[in-house]
């Protein structure tokens, strides 16, 4: 297998970097390197600069917005705008309920949906996990009744991404519940202004709003919101969860996070020099960067295997890339929070009267990136269950 890319891969790659670097602010990008906070605007912003371009969800079908790149192609565009710090396209939109409607969806939902989800005039967010079902999401309780033209929604979901902003919400819902656990849930679109649909925050370890609790009481959903076939719903999650593993590994991102640390370390005291100069600590910076480099080959071998395939069905092996790549942005995190060290907790007023500490404002986001992303190796199905499915559908175990 021939891993080196081809001139025009390359110049691909050249036109990618330079547009992002050129179109999308400044103020948005850094604000992503340093972890902090994106606001709404900052997301619908860099989106619809992306989707204008048409980038922002090229791996749908080209009737709906995608692009004729090829994986290898895809795999540089994620790479680019990872490193680049450019938020990513909005994951439940772009990566999730969009790749299931365009796959699953009738016609009209295609139509009605997907030019709205691409451009984020509809901001979707997801309805899967439950006080009682997250890893083990086939034990969900939230229960859709037929009643004519609608269905009746009662239940719960949890650990809501970003509810707050959402106008959509696409949900796995228990449909039949005399069959097998995994065959009676089928896959709903429910309007949030639906009269019924109450979200509540969930404040996170790190002091900010992410996350919500979304409760359906007697919420009337039009029959036709369904997306495919009633009680088909855990294919549909399977499917949309195999694409959101492989995304969650963003090697770019973390080869991102790495160069910044290296730079900072050369500006960080340690003692009479720098934290550059501490061997401890560049030698597990290191052992960071040779487990990405390997991470990546994995990934070469993943899309090398579906080219030759023809394949766009998601890969068992994205659970493998799943594992290693939040394991290495956990891993990034925790030397960008040890360079911060005491700086992380200062606060914004270092450089006050009577405060010597040095004006390193982006140690500010250090101990909140650090927290946040502990969340990384539990959602898409938590690392331990992906080890699961590697023993299932790799090792035939």
């Amino acid at each position: 297998m021939d891993l080196r890319f081809t001139p025009e891969e390359n110049a691909f790659r050249a036109e990618v970097r330079d547009f992002l670097r050129k179109e999308i602010p400044q103020e948005i990008r850094d604000k992503v390197s340093s972890g902090r906070k994106l606001s709404r605007e900052d997301i619908v912003t860099s989106q619809r600069i992306l989707n204008k371009k048409g980038w922002a969800v090229s791996h749908w079908p080209l009737e709906w917005g995608g692009q004729p790149w090829s994986p290898i192609q895809r795999y540089i565009f994620t790479e680019e705008l990872q490193q680049a710090a450019v938020p990513l396209p909005l994951q439940f939109n772009c990566y999730m309920v969009g790749p299931v409607i365009a796959a699953f969806g009738n016609e009209e939902q295609k139509k009605r949906f997907l030019p709205a989800t691409a451009n984020l005039d509809i901001w979707w967010c997801q309805g899967f996990s439950e006080p009682g079902a997250g890893s083990d999401l086939a034990s969900l309780k939230t229960r859709a009744v037929r009643d004519g033209d609608h269905y009746v929604v009662n239940g719960q979901k949890t650990w809501t991404t970003l509810g707050q902003y959402a106008d959509w919400i696409f949900c796995l819902v228990r449909t039949n519940t005399e069959v097998k656990k995994q065959q009676g849930i089928s896959f709903l679109l429910i309007d949030m202004k639906t009269p019924g649909v109450t979200v509540r925050p969930i404040i996170t370890i790190e002091g900010h709003h992410e996350v919500n609790e979304v409760f359906f009481d007697d919420v009337r959903v039009p029959v036709e919101n369904l997306v495919g076939e009633e009680n088909k719903g855990w294919d549909y999650a399977k499917f949309l969860l195999a694409n959101e593993r492989s995304g969650i590994a963003r090697i770019g991102m973390t080869k991102e996070r790495i160069g910044r640390i290296k730079r900072l370390a050369r500006e960080v005291p340690n003692g009479t020099g720098t934290m550059w100069e501490d061997g401890d600590f560049r030698s597990r910076l290191s052992q960071v960067e040779i487990e990405l480099k390997a991470l990546e080959i994995t990934n070469m071998r993943v899309i090398a295997n579906q080219m030759k395939s023809g394949s766009d069905k998601p890969d068992p092996a994205s659970s493998i890339l799943k594992i290693k790549g939040s394991e290495l942005q956990q891993a990034s995190t925790e030397l960008l929070l040890e360079l911060a060290g005491p700086y992380a907790a200062a606060g914004p007023d270092r450089a006050g009267e009577g405060n010597e500490l040095p004006d390193f404002d982006w140690s500010d986001g250090a101990a909140a990136l650090y927290f946040n992303n502990r969340k990384v190796s539990i959602y898409g199905g938590s690392n331990e269950i992906q080890h699961n499915v590697i023993a299932k559908a790799i090792l035939g175990l």
